[in-house]
Parts: C-alpha cells; structure tokens; sequence
C-alpha cells in the first residue's frame, strides 16, 4: 500500500494535477452548462434525443478511425526517435483512416435519412443533422491523428492546452446554438464540436509539421496494422456496441414508457458520466502503467489490493455524500422539472461502485493483451446490460428498471472478472499445492 501512496503522492497526483485535472474539470463544467441549458430551453425529451445522437456520433467516430488512437499512441512513442519506421507508422495510420473515415462519411451521408429514423424514433426529421455529421467526420479523424502523435511525442501540456481551449468553444458555441435554435441547436453542436477543436489543433500540427514529409503513400506497411490489430480490435468493441447499446435500451424506454423517461435516464447517466471522470483518469494514469510492468501474479495482487484499500473508501465515501447531495445536484445540473432523477440515484451509484471495483481488475486484459478474455467478458456485459434493461424496466414499469440493471449486469461482471482472476487474487492455485 505505501508503494502505491508514494506513487500517487509523487507521480500520479503531480501528473493529474498538471496534465489531467484542468482538462478533467473543463469538460465536467462545460458538460454541466450544457446540460443545465438544454434543461431550460429544451427539456428532458430534448435530452433523450440528444443522448441518441451522442451515442451514434461516437460509436461512428471510433469505427472511422479504426480504433486506432491507443495503438497509434504506443507506436509512435516506441518508434519516435527512428525516422523509418516512423514515417511508416504515421504513414499507414493516416492512409488506413483516411480511407475508413471516407467509407464512413459516404455511408452516413447518403444513409441519413435510415439513420434518422434509427436514432430519432418516432419524432422530427433530423437528417440534415446526420448528413453535418458525415461532412464534419474527417475533421474528428485528423484531429485523433494529430492527438496521437503529441500524445506520442509526449507533448501532454499541448494537448491539456488544446483540449481546455477545445472545450472552451465547443460549450460556447453550444450554449449560443441552444439558446437560438432549442433542439436543433443542440443537435448540431454535437456533431460539430469535433470540427470546433480541430480548429485548435491545427496549432499543435503546425509544431510538428516536419512530420508532414513522413506521410507518403509508398511507406505504407500492412505489418504494423497487424501489430497494431489487437488494440484496434479492442477499442472498436466496447466503443462501438456500448453506445449502440445505450441507444436500444433509450428507444425501448421511449416507445414503451416515454420520451421524458428516456430523458430522465439519460440526465442521470450524464451525472454519473461527471463524478466517474477523476476516478477513471486515476485508474488509467496508475493501473494500466503499473500491471504492464507486473509479470508476478503475487505483485499483481498486491496492487489491486492496495488500490483497494487506498482509493476505493474515498470512493465510497464520495458516492455516499453524492447520494445526500441528490436534491442540489439535480436542481443545479438540471432543472426542477428533472427531481424523478433523485429517485434513480442509489442503484446508479451502486452500479458505479461495482464498475470501478471490476474495472480496476480488468485492466489486466489492456495491460497484458489477453484480447479474448477482453473481448469476450465485454460481449458477456454488454448483452447482459441490454437483457436486465429490458426485463427490469418491464417489471418495475419504469426508468428505474434501467439502473438496477445497471447495477446487477455490473454485478454480474465483476462475478466473471474475479473468476478469471481468481487464482491470481485468492491464491487458489498455491492452495491446491
């Protein structure tokens, strides 16, 4: 446990401090002031088709970069100091991407209109928003590009400046289409905040513009997108079939209860979504660092034991004050009209609890590059998510069947998570020697 405080003391906290906290609590308060305006202007219907959108805006996003980012970070970084095999990184990710990027533009585009009808059930045609997010996607895959390669050169001030000032315009140009044009407005400054921060990114591409001479087609090597396969994989699953699961089991709400209910929901997975952002930062800061220096699965038990110890009773403690503070949090973030989100507070906040009890472990999956175990315990969850959402909602009747599914799929989870990691964390194995 003391190794791991002196780590948080020394690096961890010095490096959220500097590099993550101001970018952390920029977008908590932009996602507040949005959330806050949309409640005045447009209501908790708005709300629900506004998390649709974000949803499919993001599960497309990821597919059009191939889920390369994190990969595309550990090449770069490991090869920055070799100009070949760097220009054949930056090379075969841009071109792969673009092409991607291009296919799925094409496909949204001339699709909106299906896509609409997907993601807007039974309400206004929005396909005009759609065909904003088709042109405007190849700005979100150059900006991932561009993050990338600071991220690998290191350049982590840049990026906390670029995603400060980033979240800076998006919210004001948020707040200003929302307050003109309700709905609408809200919906296509989803889809462009992206093309808003690009904007400032061009700042950090100008910094390293030498790079721009790396980027040719004839060092184009198919070698490391199979090197490159396994995270890509990985990031394309949870990021592509969690919001699309997050969109069935809103539009089961929205045609079986209604579209304030839906609203509702999504207000308090919005809240969860600002408390969860500095407990994952720390856990990606720390965790996935330290278990990819692990090989003993003594250490490895050490560490998630001490993290336990260390960070999950402040946890506990910060949840239990979040679920006293309900009423303040709700009226602040939201509105008087948003008070049934209080009562979907404590099984939203045991599910989160369980979240960060399983995920800390399941860390071990990115660390270690188990893609099986990853892929296959994520499919597990996020059937079992869509499964519980549907039966609990039908039997409570309402929203509220939604995070108690919440908690029990998260549950169950972490069931299969200590399963695997059982002999690991409970000694099975040196028992049965």
């Amino acid at each position: 446990m003391k190794k791991l405080i002196d780590y948080i003391n020394s690096k961890v906290l010095v490096k959220v401090t500097s590099l993550q906290t101001a970018s952390v609590l920029t977008r908590i308060i932009a996602g507040i002031l949005t959330s806050k305006a949309i409640a005045v202007f447009i209501g908790p219907v708005g709300l629900a088709l506004i998390g649709n959108l974000q949803n499919f805006a993001s599960s497309f996003q990821t597919v059009a970069v191939l889920g390369f980012y994190k990969g595309a970070v550990k090449y770069i970084s490991k090869f920055k100091d070799d100009v070949v095999q760097l220009g054949k990184t930056v090379s075969t990710i841009f071109y792969t991407a673009f092409i991607s990027t291009i296919l799925v533009s094409f496909i949204c585009y001339f699709n909106a209109e299906l896509i609409n009808n997907l993601i807007f059930p039974v309400y206004n045609n929005y396909t005009y928003v759609i065909q904003i997010f088709a042109i405007v996607l190849p700005f979100y895959a150059l900006n991932m590009f561009s993050f990338s390669i600071m991220n690998g050169f290191s350049k982590y001030k840049i990026l906390i400046i670029i995603n400060i000032i980033g979240q800076i315009l998006s919210v004001s140009i948020a707040l200003l289409l929302i307050y003109q044009n309700k709905l609408d407005g809200a919906l296509v400054s989803v889809v462009i905040a992206e093309a808003l921060i690009f904007l400032i990114t061009l700042v950090g591409i100008i910094n390293r513009r030498s790079l721009v001479s790396l980027i040719r087609v004839n060092n184009v090597d198919f070698s490391i997108l199979k090197k490159m396969s396994s995270y890509s994989l990985m990031a394309l699953f949870t990021a592509v079939f969690l919001p699309l699961i997050a969109i069935a089991i809103r539009s089961y709400i929205i045609e079986n209860i209604g579209y304030k209910d839906a609203g509702f929901w999504e207000a308090m997975t919005r809240i969860s979504k600002y408390y969860l952002m500095l407990v994952s930062s720390l856990i990606a800061l720390y965790i996935l660092p330290r278990f990819s220096e692990i090989d003993d699965a003594k250490e490895f038990k050490k560490e998630v034991f001490s993290f336990y110890k260390t960070v999950i009773p402040i946890l506990a403690f910060g949840l239990f004050i979040i679920y006293l503070m309900k009423p303040i949090i709700v009226s602040v973030v939201f509105s008087k009209e948003f008070e049934p989100v209080e009562d979907l507070f404590l099984w939203q906040l045991l599910g989160d609890f369980v979240k960060v009890l399983s995920i800390v472990i399941a860390y071990q999956f990115l660390a270690k590059k188990m893609f099986w175990h990853y892929i296959l315990t994520e499919a597990f969850l996020i059937i079992t998510l869509y499964i519980t959402s549907i039966y609990f909602i039908d039997l409570f009747d309402g929203v509220k069947g939604a995070v108690v599914a919440h908690f029990v799929s998260y549950i169950m989870y972490y069931g299969i998570i200590l399963l695997i990691f059982g002999s690991s964390l409970f000694g099975i194995e040196n028992e049965k020697k």
